[in-house]
């Protein structure tokens, strides 16, 4: 009875369902355990290196911070960095300019002492001049000289003098001859020109002396070779007095 009972519950109707299930070889099985192998392993290598970085403080919360820190230091230090570069360049022109300006004072000081020292040989020989012995109405040139100042351009200067009694003025004119070669061709350029327009700067109205001084102009490749004057007294025909410069 008994066995009987046992085969009717297992295959009768009172019988627990059929569950079918389909069989997977062992070795299908193989990749889905190593790939569940695998994931735990990652799982388990995060775990312990974050456990890891909590434990010796390198904790990336507290490195991005730190970053950014060093970052805005960085961007601080830059700031700073050009600041100071800026007054360094400030501080260079400001010597620069301060250079300049000692030199230029420099070339003034030179100039004057020059000037100075000028003045005192001119008025040594003016007072020579008008204590000596020469007669009434001769005349004379002190310190004709003749610079190239630039290309083109040159400066002249002298002192005319009237030596004697002087008992009247001097009236005339001066004419320059400037002697130079352009292009291996020798010309004569003759100052003032026959309608300059600045003659009267030329003329010459004086009792004791009168200073002359001017510049004048010739092509830039040109150069002068020598500068003759010519003094010519009011009606004269012929001058009065000639002298020349050379220049090297």
């Amino acid at each position: 009875m008994r066995l009987d009972r046992r085969l009717k519950h297992r295959f009768g109707i009172a019988a627990a369902p059929l569950a079918v299930r389909r069989h997977v070889a062992w070795y299908w099985r193989l990749p889905l355990l190593a790939a569940i192998l695998l994931v735990g392993g990652l799982v388990l290598s995060w775990l312990f290196y974050n456990a890891g970085a909590r434990f010796t403080g390198l904790d990336r919360g507290a490195t991005v911070d730190e970053l950014q820190r060093l970052r805005e230091k960085l961007g601080s230090l830059e700031r700073e960095n050009a600041s100071l570069r800026s007054d360094g360049a400030q501080s260079d022109r400001k010597m620069q300019i301060e250079q300049a300006t000692q030199n230029d004072l420099a070339k003034t000081v030179k100039t004057l002492q020059d000037e100075n020292a000028q003045l005192k040989e001119d008025l040594t020989f003016l007072r020579k001049q008008m204590s000596s012995d020469k007669r009434d109405g001769d005349l004379s040139i002190y310190r004709f000289k003749v610079e190239n100042t630039m290309p083109g351009e040159y400066r002249y200067r002298l002192l005319l003098l009237q030596g004697g009694q002087r008992e009247r003025e001097f009236q005339g004119k001066v004419q320059f001859l400037v002697s130079f070669t352009r292009g291996g061709e020798k010309l004569v350029m003759t100052l003032p020109a026959a309608k300059e327009a600045e003659a009267q700067a030329y003329n010459l109205n004086f009792k004791f002396y009168q200073r002359l001084e001017g510049v004048f102009h010739v092509e830039p490749n040109a150069q002068v070779k020598k500068v003759q004057i010519r003094v010519f007294e009011n009606g004269a025909v012929q001058p009065k007095l000639v002298q020349a410069v050379n220049l090297s």
